[in-house]
């Protein structure tokens, strides 16, 4: 029913935004995983709700929980449960929005598919439900650095019409966690802190972009049809709530160059083969090329605003909504720890399954 991801390293999250807790079950994992709940944390905190003045102020601690799956530090091979509960959902801030459709949500599709939904704070469809990515991502991210070494890194590249001035292969993650903009540029993230700030103080919203850059993935990953490392990572940098947009290496920009433009030369770099520049993402043919993997994912505006909207309720009388409640003013600076985690969970599932193709080797 679409809450599961990944083929030999599998997840399936559950839990809604105002239910008991959130959380995720991990198959496939290999056994033997050094991994600690310090370590899983860590990512949940980059995701956890108030966090800073810029993001919601849901008071949520996040602390996670290892129900099954891991002993004495380390993975057992067999599936592995990791929960979160919720602490500070404050239901009632949802009461009049029980036959509201609001603009933007998922309110109206979920009762189209369903003929029931979850109106206290979303349910399913809020972001709540990345918990459950961040922590099987944690997990994910620990077995790329122990099998290869890689580095997954993403940070806010864009705000509104604020862009950064970086160079991509210089940021680090201290860089990143500078500030609570989780901008690398100090200059732009002042003025995006500045911007989301009014947005918060005007009742409206921002949205803007994240950038992905992964080190350390050897060649070879990715199918050369409808599982290529590409799409593989369209999908689940898209299933992210109010994710719009992607691309890989140039994106876009590709369409207006030429062949010759656009090709990436190759070279011999010390008895290895690499490529002079990097417009492909790491990614030739739906196959990783051992160069750094590039991504970029756009975000709408938050839905939730405060301004009064048109809209309808679920009787189709037409009506006026003025959102209450504790909202995002815009979702950039929690949401690099979730594109870091799908980014994680793709990589570590064509790991995998790129060792399964040598068994004859």
């Amino acid at each position: 029913m679409g809450n599961q991801f990944g083929k030999l390293f599998s997840i399936t999250t559950y839990g809604e935004s105002h239910g008991g807790g959130i959380g995720v079950v991990i198959d496939g994992c290999p056994p033997l995983l050094p991994i600690t709940l310090e370590e899983i944390q860590h990512d949940l905190d980059r995701r956890r709700p108030g966090q800073s003045d810029l993001t919601t102020q849901r008071d949520e601690t996040d602390a996670v929980h290892i129900i099954a799956g891991v002993f004495e530090g380390k993975t057992l091979g067999t599936p592995i449960s990791l929960g979160v509960r919720n602490q500070d959902a404050k239901s009632e801030d949802y009461d009049d929005l029980k036959d509201v459709l609001r603009p933007g949500h998922a309110d109206f599709t979920t009762m189209e598919k369903y003929g029931i939904r979850d109106h206290r704070g979303g349910g399913r469809a809020s972001a709540r439900e990345t918990i459950g990515r961040v922590a099987a991502g944690a997990i994910a991210r620990k077995l790329l650095a122990h099998a290869e070494n890689a580095e997954v890194l993403a940070w806010v590249s864009q705000v509104g019409k604020i862009s950064a001035d970086v160079d991509v292969g210089e940021i680090t993650l201290e860089t990143v966690e500078a500030n609570p903009t989780r901008c690398p540029d100090p200059k732009a993230a002042k003025q995006i802190e500045k911007a989301i700030e009014q947005a918060r103080d005007a009742k409206d919203s921002l949205g803007g972009v994240i950038q992905c850059r992964v080190k350390g993935i050897p060649a070879g990953l990715g199918e050369p049809v409808f599982d290529k490392l590409d799409a593989e990572l369209a999908k689940a940098l898209l299933s992210i709530p109010a994710a719009k947009g992607m691309e890989v290496g140039s994106g876009f920009a590709g369409a207006e160059m030429t062949g010759s433009q656009h090709n990436d030369a190759f070279k011999n770099e010390d008895g290895k083969i690499a490529t002079e520049t990097n417009r492909s993402g790491g990614i030739q043919g739906g196959i990783s090329n051992g160069e750094d993997i590039l991504v970029t994912v756009a975000f709408k505006p938050t839905s939730t605003i405060g301004i009064e909207q048109q809209t309808v309720d679920t009787s189709g009388t037409e009506t006026t909504l003025a959102a209450k409640g504790r909202h995002d003013p815009c979702v950039l600076p929690r949401a690099v720890a979730v594109v870091e985690a799908m980014v994680c969970l793709v990589l570590a599932d064509h790991l995998l399954r790129q060792e399964a193709t040598k068994v004859l080797q």
